[in-house]
């Protein structure tokens, strides 16, 4: 199998890739536009990529063979993630490996937004000795707001905590426990505006959030807050940020990512003197990028070679361990669907499945799409595979609710299918038989059965 590294990863990175016996690793020697991969991945398993190449839907498409795309990074909007769904690709990144790196880039904007350092160093290159213009003000004391409490939100928020600041921190999925054990507040997006003195922002872009720092944000905030972006381009409007820096709204900002990159020569951005502009540094440690160069290289065999699977964005993540005890599951749930969909009738409307006794201990949502890869492709001979497997369930109008049963089942473990059309409902059940593992259909409808799948 193949291995094309598209952008600069790791020594480290690309050495455990040669290693392998089973893959072949090509490094490109220079960043490759759309019109010139084309030509070079119709025989490619995987790429390994960064921010600067773009995996298209016209490049995914002249890559049949394709199976996994590796992101040496965290943001993977320079990845078509429908487009390699539709395709069946698996789309990995490296949220990990420049954590640290990233949290430390924020703290040190927030510690030079608050002295004026680059501002101050630019003056004395300047031959100048002017105290008086660079007075700051010290973080002890202050309220950081922090937008989103994922890895380097939640590092940022620790180092916060030590330097004696209170700590407002917004993030829907953060549990009250978690918030704790770091001694932030849980807080809503208005009470942050309207309380912080420094905001960070640590957030996806997406379609929610693009642009979701506005000249109405801005309105909210108070005059002396500093405002920080070390996440994604996009999250703050970049027009609006310099209106609201030149209208005395917010008193200083800190910038390392861009609406458009690189930051055009002659952006207005440049010109803004309580500006700090870096040029998409997160990420740029020695640490950081062996990092993130040796985990996408290790993310990308583990999957081609074991079947293995973390920090995949468009398809649930397992280990080695898990891998190896859901793929009898896998195997079964399938031949289940199929079953399901020829004893059935067209315009099926909704699947339940059902697990019991010991599946229920197993993570559900491969099983699930197994199933309905089977059901699917049966029923309507749709190219399904389990990464696209539940978009085209939705494309179809096909509703799948999934149920783990506590109830006392015959079998040790219990896998049950039911499927709706109109009025009539058809089900299937499955079951293991023997220390071995043996697959069986055990149930037709209401009907105890045996037969070997």
């Amino acid at each position: 199998m193949k291995v094309l590294v598209c952008d600069p990863i790791s020594q480290s990175g690309i050495d455990f890739l040669k290693q392998q016996d089973d893959l072949k690793t090509i490094v490109l020697d220079h960043r490759h536009t759309e019109k010139e991969l084309l030509p070079i991945v119709s025989d490619v398993s995987a790429m390994a990529i960064r921010s600067e190449t773009k995996v298209t839907k016209a490049v995914l498409e002249a890559a049949p063979e394709m199976k996994i795309v590796g992101r040496a990074g965290v943001g993977v909007d320079n990845i078509d993630i429908e487009a390699a769904t539709q395709s069946g690709v698996i789309v990995m990144n490296t949220p990990g490996g420049n954590t640290i790196a990233t949290c430390e880039l924020t703290f040190s904007m927030m510690t030079a937004l608050a002295r004026n350092i680059p501002q101050a160093h630019g003056s004395m290159m300047a031959g100048e000795w002017n105290r008086k213009a660079f007075k700051g003000v010290e973080l002890y004391g202050k309220t950081l707001g922090v937008m989103g409490m994922g890895r380097i939100g939640g590092e940022v928020a620790r180092r916060a905590v030590a330097f004696g600041m209170r700590v407002l921190a917004f993030d829907p999925y953060i549990t009250p426990s978690r918030a704790k054990m770091l001694q932030v507040e849980l807080a809503g997006l208005d009470d942050i505006y309207g309380t912080a003195d420094f905001i960070t922002v640590h957030m996806p872009l997406t379609e929610e959030t693009r642009g979701m720092i506005n000249k109405e944000t801005f309105t909210k905030m108070k005059p002396s807050v500093r405002l920080l972006n070390c996440a994604r381009g996009g999250i703050v409007s970049e027009h609006d940020l310099l209106e609201a820096l030149k209208a005395g709204q917010i008193a200083g900002a800190a910038l390392d990512v861009y609406e458009s990159e690189p930051l055009a020569d002659d952006s207005p951005l440049r010109q803004c003197p309580n500006l700090i502009l870096t040029p998409h540094l997160g990420a740029s440690t020695v640490e950081a990028q062996d990092n993130v160069g040796l985990e996408v290289a290790q993310g990308i065999a583990d999957y081609l070679l074991r079947g293995s699977l973390t920090n995949s964005i468009n398809m649930p993540s397992l280990d080695v361990q898990t891998s190896a005890k859901v793929q009898p599951h896998l195997r079964l749930g399938e031949k289940m669907g199929v079953l399901l969909a020829r004893l059935g009738q067209a315009g099926t409307e909704r699947l339940v499945i059902t697990y019991g006794g010991l599946a229920t201990e197993l993570p559900g949502d491969p099983i699930a799409r197994s199933i309905i890869k089977g059901f699917l492709g049966a029923a309507e001979g749709e190219e399904v595979n389990l990464v696209n497997v539940r978009a085209v369930a939705k494309e179809r109008g096909l509703v799948v609710e999934e149920i783990k049963s506590s109830e006392q089942v015959d079998f040790r473990e219990w896998l049950h299918i039911r499927a709706w059309a109109a009025d009539k409902e058809i089900s299937v059940g499955g079951s293991f038989f023997g220390l071995a593992q043996h697959p069986r259909i055990v149930r037709l409808n209401s009907q105890p059965v045996e037969i070997v799948p």
